[in-house]
Order: structure tokens, then C-alpha cells, then sequence
């Protein structure tokens, strides 16, 4: 019966946290921040931007947007980016954006259809750079710059029916950094074959991206920060592994009430007395600069 209580009771300490949204851009106003390079070979006229009126674009059949406050609030680029029938690569490129392992890149994408009854495949690849307000941006149609990181692809074969035509959710959960990482998230819209006159390409929009981090998991706690003595008597440290600041450490008890909390000012360290608590198991909660995370203690 206690080792089931003690479940029951974790479950509600950390069930209450939920994802912290670190990003989110619904295109209602272009990002002028954003970086626009259109690397087709050669280029054309078109550049990454709002959307067109929906009818005009025949966008998820005429819908427009996926959400937002117009039809035409989400982002788009069409086969106009090089002329004749050549080589697309047109780069829709983020500010910079603290990544960390676990966190989860979402957009929706759909493939607008202005051939009527004629299918031309798109591709639209999301790729990542590590390098944050120092990445080196790609040159010519084929070069990735900094942007090696591949972290999906919608139709990297070109079929016809690889794309969807109706707005779909697309994402990926970061993994293989050291720690919080400044990056740039880049959106390329790459087709071989493409243009006015190729036998691929056509347009495609993308909508609701967002960067969002899973909070008060024991992994995101241990792989940002230790804690010792445990079991502690009078004075529990908490450490940093990986430079992240502290901004809060909270004593949580097995009812989910919180029993003692500082706010270290931003500090690498910790140390909360935890002298006066009763003897049992308690939860040691670290509030960062890049999310919340929990781990058990014992106070003897």
C-alpha cells in the first residue's frame, strides 16, 4: 500500500508541470527577423513570405492558413524561386534559439496545388545549426552552410503523393548536444528539377511552428544538476552540471506542498538548509533559465 501511495502521490507533484513554450510564430505578421536566402540556381522572383490570398494559391483547397487571424497568415513559397527548369533551394532561417536535448521543433506543412489535375512533387527539409548568431550561412544551391544538422524531410524522393495537400503536423525532438545549445532553426524549401518549366516543384506553406520543452522529468534533472549529501541532515547543495543559472530551488513534500524555497540570484550553486523538515522523503525542485526540473531526497 505505500509503494503505491508514494506513486499516487509523486504522480501529482510532478504531473502538474507541463510543457514550457519556448517559441512560437503563427506568421499573423511576417518574422522581419528572420533571414530569407533564395540560393536557386538561378534565382527567380520568389522569396519566402506571407501567404497568398487562398483561392489565388489553392492552399489546403482553398482554406489558406492553418490557424492565425487571415487566410494568408502563414508562411510561403512557391516554384518561382529560380526560373526555367533548375535547381530550388530557397532558406527561411530562425533567430537564434536555445535548444536543449528533449526539446520538440513542430510546424504544420501542406503542398498548394495550382496544376489542377498535373501533381508537381515538393520537399521542404528542416535543418539545424549549432553555431547560434555565429552560424555561417549556406552558399549556391547545393551548400548547407553550418546547417549540417538534417533534423527531417518531408518527400526526399520527390513522389507525387509524398507531400500532403491538407495541413499536417510535422516534428522532431532534439537530441546530441552537451547542453543548452544556441542554434538556428532553418526551414529550405529544395527541389532538383524545379522552376516555371521543371517537372517538380509547385508551392507550399508552413504554419504553427513552435519549440517546446517537457518540464519536471527526474532526466531533465539529472542531466542539468546534482545534488548532495543524500541523505542530507542539515544543508542540501544543489550544483549546475552544465552552467545553467539557478533562479529557484523549492522543498517539496510527499503531498505535494511546498516547505521551504530561495532564490539563489541566478547562481551556478545552491544550498537550502533543510534542518528544520521532519525525517522522510522530500522532492528538491530547481527552477532555470531553460526549464523546471524535480529529483528525491531523503532528510534523515
Amino acid at each position: 500500500m505505500k509503494k503505491i501511495l508514494l506513486a499516487i502521490v509523486f504522480s501529482s507533484v510532478t504531473g502538474s508541470l507541463a510543457a514550457q513554450n519556448i517559441v512560437t510564430e503563427n506568421f499573423d505578421v511576417f518574422p522581419a527577423a528572420w533571414t530569407k536566402l533564395n540560393l536557386s540556381s538561378p534565382a527567380g522572383g520568389n522569396m519566402w513570405g506571407a501567404g497568398y490570398a487562398a483561392a489565388q494559391a489553392n492552399i489546403a483547397g482553398g482554406a489558406g492558413a492553418y490557424n492565425g487571424t487571415a487566410a494568408t497568415s502563414y508562411a510561403y513559397v512557391n516554384f518561382n524561386s529560380t526560373t526555367g527548369n533548375n535547381t530550388i533551394s530557397n532558406w527561411l532561417i530562425t533567430t537564434p534559439i536555445t535548444l536543449m536535448n528533449g526539446d520538440v521543433i513542430s510546424f504544420y506543412s501542406v503542398k498548394g496545388l495550382s496544376g489542377g489535375t498535373d501533381v508537381y512533387p515538393d520537399n521542404l527539409q528542416l535543418r539545424i545549426s549549432t553555431n547560434g548568431a555565429a552560424t555561417v550561412n549556406p552558399v549556391g544551391n547545393t551548400g548547407v552552410g553550418d546547417f549540417t544538422n538534417l533534423a527531417l524531410e518531408i518527400n526526399p524522393t520527390l513522389s507525387p503523393t509524398g507531400y500532403a495537400t491538407t495541413w499536417t503536423q510535422y516534428s522532431y525532438t532534439v537530441s546530441g548536444l552537451s547542453g543548452a545549445t544556441s542554434c538556428k532553426i532553418a526551414f529550405r524549401y529544395f527541389v532538383t528539377s524545379g522552376g516555371p518549366a521543371g517537372a517538380n516543384s509547385d508551392q507550399i506553406g508552413v504554419d504553427q511552428f513552435s519549440v517546446d520543452r517537457t518540464l519536471g522529468t527526474e532526466d531533465f534533472f539529472a542531466g542539468n544538476f546534482s545534488i548532495h549529501p543524500n541523505p542530507v541532515t542539515d544543508v542540501l547543495n544543489i550544483t549546475s552540471k552544465t552552467g545553467v543559472a539557478i533562479e529557484k530551488v523549492g522543498v517539496v513534500d510527499m503531498h505535494g506542498r511546498t516547505v521551504n524555497q530561495i532564490n539563489p540570484a541566478s547562481s551556478e550553486t545552491a544550498q537550502i538548509n533543510v534542518t528544520d523538515l521532519a525525517n522522510g522523503v522530500y522532492f528538491v525542485k530547481v527552477q532555470s533559465e531553460i526549464g523546471t526540473g524535480f529529483s528525491k531526497f531523503i532528510k534523515n
